[in-house]
């Protein structure tokens, strides 16, 4: 089976009412997902904070990636890719609201079973 990053988005991502998460390996310690964005944003206030490490790319599309403690957003534009380290607080200020931001993101180290 071959699969494409770039088709076959869920119909939420193809017209934009949500993000999607799609897993595309799982191993021990290792899960990679296709994250589809459309303009969605983290909500005000709100702060990932993972239990594993995150290296993220930027496949299509660009995004505003803050960092805690970081004074100044990263934008993040295709090709652009950041490690985000377990425990470090991180959210998504914006996503491109005229197509989709496709990105690969590898999560490495303790996966909880709930993800995988």
């Amino acid at each position: 089976m071959i699969i494409n990053l770039f088709r076959d988005f869920p119909t939420s991502a193809q017209n934009g009412s949500e993000e999607t998460f799609e897993a595309l390996l799982t191993q021990p310690n290792l899960h990679i997902e296709r994250i589809v964005s459309y303009g969605q944003a983290s909500p005000p206030d709100f702060w990932y904070c993972q239990t594993q490490g995150e290296w993220v790319i930027v496949l299509q599309g660009s995004a505003g990636l803050q960092l805690e403690g970081e004074a100044q957003e990263r934008h993040l534009q295709v090709g652009d890719f950041v490690e985000i380290p377990a425990g470090c607080r991180h959210r998504v200020n914006w996503t491109d609201s005229s197509g989709p931001t496709v990105w690969l993101a590898v999560h490495y180290g303790a996966i909880p079973v709930s993800e995988m």
